[in-house]
């Protein structure tokens, strides 16, 4: 989509974001608990971080959400007992959830799961900032919380939600369209890090009553392919997490890797 397009279409777009945002209605995040362990085993440490849908908005209890689904096929797909922990809130953005991350006493953790970028293309974060507010999260889960490896959901198809009214559902699903395709050429270039393929159809029968938020079979799709994906991570037995030399050595690339794949 031209830039020029987008600018023509901004006053309805505008006038579309608000009277959306008045009329859907307001779901809570899923009851329940944020942290505990599953399966026998070795233990598998997991942090899932992120936004509404890492907090499980669109269901009522956590079980049917994200981790409550994630966990179980996790712990069955590796023989590992997962001691997993939850931190997210409706509303954040990329750079706000690594802002919660950094306000919070966490262990350290073998893998973590960051599912935003829903609220980045809401808020119009160019997708360049968003992927460097990504760079910062991962590394600060590897030295701050000793994580392996950083798995980032993929952006949903934003241009199937109902909830949203067209125009905006289609400049939307564009915008998230973009800053998929970035997150996932930045991902390819770090080893620590990357992107799970989850092949999501939307429509009314999946998602939550507001048209806009995942319902169950949503959560329950996305877990089975998170868990396979790392578990296939944890079956490749990946080398020892890299030492603060070596990523700082390697930092330099990296900032060009950004500025390359956030140019579409």
């Amino acid at each position: 989509m031209s830039l020029t397009l987008k600018l023509l279409l901004t006053p309805v777009l505008v006038a579309q974001a608000l009277l959306t945002r008045a009329r859907m209605p307001r779901l809570p995040e899923a009851a329940g608990d944020r942290a505990g362990e599953h399966g026998r085993g070795p233990r598998l440490r997991l942090l899932i971080a992120g936004d509404s849908s890492a907090a499980g908005v669109g269901v009522v209890h956590q079980r049917d959400a994200l981790a409550g689904q994630l966990v179980p096929l996790l712990a069955r797909a590796t023989g590992h007992r997962v001691h997993w922990q939850l931190v997210a809130q409706s509303g954040l953005s990329t750079a706000s959830t690594l802002q919660l991350l950094q306000g919070q006493p966490l262990a350290h953790f073998d893998f973590a799961l960051v599912v935003t970028g829903v609220n980045d293309v809401v808020e119009q974060v160019p997708s360049h900032q968003a992927l460097a507010a990504r760079a910062a999260l991962a590394d600060h889960c590897r030295n701050a919380l000793g994580v392996r490896h950083v798995v980032f959901a993929p952006l949903p198809p934003v241009q199937d939600m109902h909830g949203l009214p067209q125009p905006l559902r289609w400049v939307a699903g564009t915008d998230a369209r973009r800053h998929d395709r970035a997150l996932q050429r930045w991902a390819a270039t770090r080893g620590d890090v990357s992107r799970v393929q989850v092949p999501l159809r939307l429509n009314r029968g999946v998602l939550a009553r507001d048209g806009f938020h995942p319902g169950e079979p949503v959560y329950r799709q996305s877990a089975a392919a998170i868990a396979d994906h790392i578990a296939g991570l944890l079956a490749l037995a990946p080398a020892a997490r890299p030492t603060r030399q070596a990523s700082q050595a390697r930092r330099p690339a990296g900032r060009s890797a950004l500025a390359d794949t956030a140019a579409s």
